[in-house]
């Protein structure tokens, strides 16, 4: 009895040990889980570093699509079957609008999303100019900027007034000609005081703000001029309160806002930026913090929400440290950061926090029209975050408990972790169906863009009506867009390459905007965010 009770105690100490080791060993997984990786901070990114080959290809071919949307008079004209369009636009108001940008596959000069455009541009530019220079993309983006705000500044006749849009858009989708021959009425609509439209004012103040810091060393004047312009449009948009979608109801079908608050944020961050004008970060902290930044709550970058980028660009402000700022207004900035970090967490996959909106290849999933905007925006903010944190030697970010350093988030832009498909390369052909969705890259991608200048041969002699024959074509296009991204997969990661699928099949001028951003911040194995602030 004694020796059998001796070996049921030693059983249950061995029990008890075992089970401690699990507890011990389960929790040293659990801290290594939550550490993620050293806390050590990363080194500081130097110039930059080796050319990543594939990207740079791919960054050349993205902005020639920039090239391809271009209306007004084109000099030094790079595509072979564009010319000159549009070099009227404007003379019914008196202001030349011949310049600026198509949309997409249509005719029409949208004056929103067409601002955006210019101002994620400026950002690149801003934080990227330097890879971008070492591959030779640095005056190319420099020269589509200008021909986009050469345009915004002729669409601002006066304080007041704004040309948001040229063409009507019933008009003009009643026809499929290319736009060297149109020949359809393009009426101007614009916002004024009677007719205020504070989210477009704003965005084209960002924009010209944006743009002021590109050009400020190497055309003083010019730039000037923009800032100029920024200032007296952000002062109209947040004077004379009041949605374009409210005053003008019939842009709700095609560019409708959700709101304008975002748009005045971030159009104050960009004219702090381009200023040092500390006014503008007490309006975007204590003055209209709580009220139009939503902090806490993570949100998509696009052109109708302006928050998650508000937040990264104000984030940038905490990370290197805005001088003289008071208390309230270096606790506003952190609300951003704040925020900015969860907007990180969320795109981490393997976080906490990570939205489940994927599909089964792990690329971001929000939209069924345009749904490579959302993923690819989402890319480029986390790249200009990561950037931030190595820059200033920031160690890690913390999602619920779980710590990642700048790599993994540098990662998400360039991997998703699920099936370790590369993020920039999904959109270069490294995805399910093997197909770039980037047009001219690679040896496959789409041939039957939803466009109607690469649809129509440049010989052929179409009017408005009797050009549809181009569109029913069963032949691929006879042009290449080329560097336009297209809309992009579906959710189970099909594609419909057809002409007349243009929630599939159509690219978009200001989606290049975001993926020239992507690429121009892996282009090089080094990229440190260069200091723009005036």
């Amino acid at each position: 009895m004694g020796e059998e009770s001796k070996s049921k105690g030693w059983c249950w100490w061995f029990i008890a040990f075992a089970i401690l080791g699990l507890v011990v060993t389960a929790a040293v997984i659990t801290i290594k889980k939550k550490s993620h990786h050293s806390a050590k901070a990363a080194p500081v990114p130097g110039p930059p570093g080796a050319i990543e080959r594939k990207y740079a290809d791919a960054l050349k071919i993205a902005l020639q699509f920039f090239d391809v949307q271009k209306s007004g008079k084109l000099v030094d004209n790079k595509i072979s079957w564009r010319g000159d369009s549009a070099l009227k636009d404007g003379s019914d108001v008196g202001a030349d609008l011949s310049k600026g940008m198509y949309d997409a596959g249509d005719h029409m000069k949208f004056g929103f999303p067409l601002a955006y455009t210019a101002t994620v541009l400026s950002w690149v530019i801003l934080e990227y100019g330097d890879q971008m220079d070492a591959v030779k993309q640095l005056e190319p983006a420099k020269d589509s900027l200008k021909w986009i705000t050469d345009y915004l500044v002729n669409a601002h006749p006066s304080e007041n007034v704004l040309f948001i849009q040229v063409g009507d858009p019933d008009i003009d989708h009643k026809c499929w000609d290319r736009p060297e021959s149109m020949t359809g009425k393009r009426p101007v609509t614009q916002v004024n005081t009677s007719y205020p439209g504070t989210e477009v004012a704003a965005e084209t103040a960002a924009a010209l703000a944006s743009a002021s810091l590109v050009f400020k060393k190497s055309d003083s004047t010019y730039s000037n001029l923009l800032l100029k312009h920024a200032q007296q449009l952000f002062t109209f948009a947040d004077s004379y309160r009041g949605s374009y979608s409210v005053s003008i109801p019939q842009v709700q079908t095609y560019y409708n806002s959700t709101g304008y608050e975002d748009e005045l944020l971030w159009a104050a961050a960009w004219l702090y930026h381009a200023t040092g004008d500390q006014s503008y970060v007490e309006y975007v902290t204590v003055q209209n913090g709580k009220a139009f930044a939503d902090w806490g709550n993570p949100s998509w970058f696009s052109w109708d929400n302006k928050l998650a980028g508000t937040q990264v660009l104000l984030a940038r402000l905490s990370f290197f440290g805005a001088k003289g700022t008071s208390d309230s207004e270096t606790s506003g900035l952190q609300m951003y950061r704040k925020t900015a970090a969860a907007v990180m967490c969320g795109l981490l996959p393997d976080s906490p926090t990570a939205t489940s909106s994927r599909t089964d290849g792990g690329l971001v999933w929000i939209s069924e029209w345009n749904s490579m905007q959302h993923p690819v925006a989402s890319a480029f903010l986390a790249s200009l975050y990561s950037d931030y944190m190595l820059t200033t030697q920031t160690a890690t970010l913390t999602c619920s408990g779980s710590s990642y350093l700048p790599a993994d988030l540098r990662k998400f832009a360039t991997s998703q972790y699920s099936m370790m498909n590369i993020q920039a390369d999904y959109i270069l052909g490294n995805n399910p169906l093997k197909m770039s969705f980037l047009i001219g890259y690679g040896d496959k991608y789409p041939q039957y863009v939803h466009h109607r200048g690469a649809s129509i041969p440049v010989d052929a002699r179409t009017g408005c009506k009797d050009g549809f024959k181009w569109l029913d074509s069963t032949d691929p296009n006879p042009n290449v867009a080329i560097g336009g991204l297209v809309g992009g997969p579906f959710l189970n990661e099909t594609y419909i390459d057809a002409r007349n699928n243009s929630m599939q099949a159509e690219p978009s001028t200001y989606n290049s905007a975001l993926v020239v951003g992507l690429l121009s911040s892996l282009v090089t194995t080094s990229s440190a965010v260069q200091s723009f602030t005036s």
